[in-house]
């Protein structure tokens, strides 16, 4: 990743991966290639979020483009995709694009993805833009599934958030405390 670290996209990713379960968001998880030998497959980190889903292995870029891909999605009934990848120029533009063609709300989050350049990050960002992607990050996509602080499952968020924070300043070194605890 040349656009931010592995970190960062971690700590999206696992931030997004969290909400998922925490709001009983329908999720599927592909790779690409891990039974070729070629790739690794989804970090633990992340699946250990994802406890009890199977992963997809496929061995074409586009996740679109492959038949368990396109059932898992639209066995969710979902018509709003919530999306996260590895490159933000390929295995996230590529199936948000068709997906957008197909008539699909396609959200991407930012923050769960790299891309191989800063220039190749942000470009395909706005090539999803000008499809009609609505892009988002996971500290956003959080407050907008808890919508108010006095809902009852408020306190998921909280926890995700602290988590979040947490976490981010280890990775950047930084003190301070969170004072919505």
């Amino acid at each position: 990743m040349g656009s931010t670290t592995r970190e960062e996209i971690n700590l999206g990713a696992v931030t997004l991966a969290k909400l998922a379960r925490a709001y009983d968001v329908p999720t599927v998880v592909s790779t690409v290639g891990v039974d070729m030998g070629v790739n690794e497959g989804t970090i633990p980190e992340l699946l250990a979020e994802l406890e009890g889903i199977e992963e997809i292995d496929r061995t074409g870029v586009n996740s679109w483009e492959d038949e368990d891909f396109r059932a898992a999605i639209r066995a969710t009934g979902r018509r709003k995709i919530i999306m996260a990848g590895l490159w933000t120029e390929v295995c996230l533009t590529f199936p948000t694009l068709a997906m957008l063609r197909e008539g699909y709300e396609v959200y991407p989050v930012i923050d769960a993805v790299g891309g191989v350049s800063t220039v190749s990050h942000e470009s395909a960002i706005t090539r999803m833009v000008q499809a009609g992607a609505h892009p988002t990050t996971s500290v956003a996509l959080g407050s907008e599934f808890m919508r108010n602080r006095a809902r009852e499952d408020a306190d998921a968020f909280r926890a995700i958030i602290n988590d979040y924070f947490d976490r981010s300043r280890e990775l950047h070194g930084k003190g301070g405390n969170i004072t919505d605890r």
